[in-house]
C-alpha cells in the first residue's frame, strides 16, 4: 500500500512538516516519489515511523535517532552496535521511569493531605450551612 504524506502524518503522529524534516536530515531515506514528483509512503516506511515516533517518545535525542538510522540502513553488520544503542535508550527510559514514580509518589501524598484536610473542613462547614 502507499500513503500520501498528509496520511503518513495522521498514521504516525508526526506532522507533515516533521516528516520533511526528517527526511531532510537523513532519518527518512529512500521516500519513494509519484509520477507528480510527490512523496509516497510505504508500509515499511510506517512501520520505521512508527519506531521513530516511540524513540522520540522515550526522549530519545535526534542525534542519536540519526546515529540509529545510520546504523539500521547498515544491515547485518551493525545489529550489535544497534542493540548496544537500544540498551543504553532502555536504561535511560528506566531512569526516567524511576524518577516519574517518585514524583508521581510525592504528588500522590499532596492529593492525600488535601483530601485529608477537605474532610476535616467539610463537618464544620456543613454545620454552618445547615445552621
Amino acid at each position: 500500500m502507499s500513503y500520501s504524506p498528509a496520511e503518513a502524518a495522521e498514521q504516525s503522529g508526526f506532522s507533515i512538516d516533521t516528516l520533511r524534516y526528517y527526511e531532510k536530515i537523513g532519518l527518512l531515506a529512500g521516500i519513494a516519489r509519484n509520477s507528480a514528483g510527490r512523496r509516497v509512503f510505504s508500509d515499511d516506511d510506517l512501520l520505521w515511523l512508527k519506531m521513530l515516533r516511540c524513540l522520540r517518545g522515550t526522549g530519545m535525542p535526534i542525534a542519536e535517532m540519526l546515529r540509529y538510522s545510520e546504523l539500521a540502513r547498515g544491515g547485518e553488520v551493525t545489529v550489535q552496535e544497534r542493540l548496544a544503542l537500544l540498551q543504553d535508550h532502555d536504561r535511560r527510559v528506566e531512569e526516567q521511569i524511576a524518577r516519574l514514580r517518585e514524583q508521581q509518589e510525592q504528588i500522590q501524598f499532596k492529593i492525600g493531605f488535601y483530601q485529608g484536610a477537605l474532610c476535616e473542613t467539610a463537618p464544620a462547614e456543613s454545620l454552618q450551612a445547615t445552621a
